[in-house]
């Protein structure tokens, strides 16, 4: 896929104030720990994770979408009226129904005119709406579209604390498939694309591949609502599946966009811990090019991870220069992937 008119106008991100470490959960698993003889320090070693955040039990993800657009829309360089598209994209929904597009729509009040719908895909769920709104807005059907996703994996770590504290016959074979709970923070993050005449210095989408894998679907379950999540993941299984679809993924984008694997100045990733960023660069030839990482101190914060790793970057560090290009390496569990590529 390319784009020729498609722009990030601007983006926003919040995060919540309660932290927890590794540390933190590990003396919450002391019991646990030992009956196991599992040694303290394990899981951030395992996972390059020191503490990820969330927000208080019950809070509904359309509170947190709104809370991060609220931040854009504050930065003054959009109206709300303005808005011809609002996409919910985070793994974490209110309820089934109605869409949880449909609370924010009214938290913030956007025009009875804005398009909204729900579009959720594990930990791709963002990227997959830059396309869709992409396609939207190349096509002239809108001009400008809100992206906007709100996790928050508090109910879905506490749970699963509780769960092992309580869990009869756990060993160390079966508490594997706990672990990736034990990663998951919380972020909300809005993007508004546009195209490209409202904003002709902002950065351009360029395009870039999507591929899927589906074989993969069962590797990684998860159910739950705002106050009660559950989920169980095979990691190991879902990394030695997940590569060579990136590598494909990649091999894919490079072909369409005319790069190598020397042209993205920045690599942004899913951040979802240590090993699979080493396991993942390495595999796509760009462990030597420079990267940001969020998960140390945000953990895994589901679809919101990408996206605000790349604001970060920007906002924080201000690290990325115009003109620039960096590539965008998404990958959802089901599993399913999505590169783009960026010129800021």
């Amino acid at each position: 896929m390319k784009f020729n008119n498609v722009v990030i106008q601007d983006f926003a991100y919040t995060l919540p104030p309660q932290k927890l470490t590794s540390e933190g959960i590990e003396r919450e698993l002391q019991e646990v720990y030992g009956k196991l003889k599992l040694p303290t320090g394990r899981l951030e070693l395992m996972t390059g994770i020191e503490e990820r955040r969330f927000w208080e039990l019950g809070t509904p993800p359309s509170s947190i979408s709104a809370e991060a657009a609220e931040a854009l829309f504050s930065r003054g360089n959009i109206k709300r009226e303005e808005i011809d598209l609002l996409i919910h994209a985070s793994v974490c929904r209110d309820c089934l129904e109605p869409s949880t597009a449909a609370a924010v729509h009214n938290k913030l009040g956007l025009s009875p005119s804005c398009t909204i719908f729900d579009l959720s895909n594990a930990c791709l769920g963002v990227l997959n709406s830059i396309v869709v709104a992409g396609n939207m807005i190349e096509s002239g059907q809108i001009e400008k579209a809100l992206i906007v996703s709100g996790e928050n994996g508090g109910p879905l770590l506490f749970d699963t604390l509780e769960e092992l504290k309580k869990k009869p016959n756990l060993n160390r074979k079966n508490i594997k498939k706990y672990i990736a709970n034990l990663t998951i923070g919380s972020a909300g993050v809005a993007y508004l694309l546009t195209h490209k005449r409202h904003a002709p210095e902002a950065p351009k989408i360029l395009g870039g591949a999507v591929l899927t894998d589906s074989s993969a679907v069962n590797l990684c379950r998860g159910d739950g609502n705002p106050t009660s999540m559950t989920m169980e993941t095979d990691s190991e299984a879902l990394l030695k599946a997940g590569i060579p679809l990136t590598q494909k993924t990649w091999q894919a984008a490079k072909e369409e966009l005319a790069w190598n694997n020397e042209t993205p100045d920045w690599v942004i990733g899913h951040q979802v811990g240590i090993a699979h960023e080493k396991l993942v660069l390495e595999a796509l030839g760009l462990i030597e090019r420079p990267t940001y990482k969020t998960y140390p101190f945000l953990g895994n914060t589901g679809s919101a991870a990408l996206p605000i790793t790349l604001a970060m970057l920007d906002r924080e560090e201000k690290k990325i220069n115009k003109g620039q290009k960096l590539a965008l390496l998404g990958i959802g569990s089901g599993l399913s992937s999505i590169m783009l590529g960026v010129e800021w």
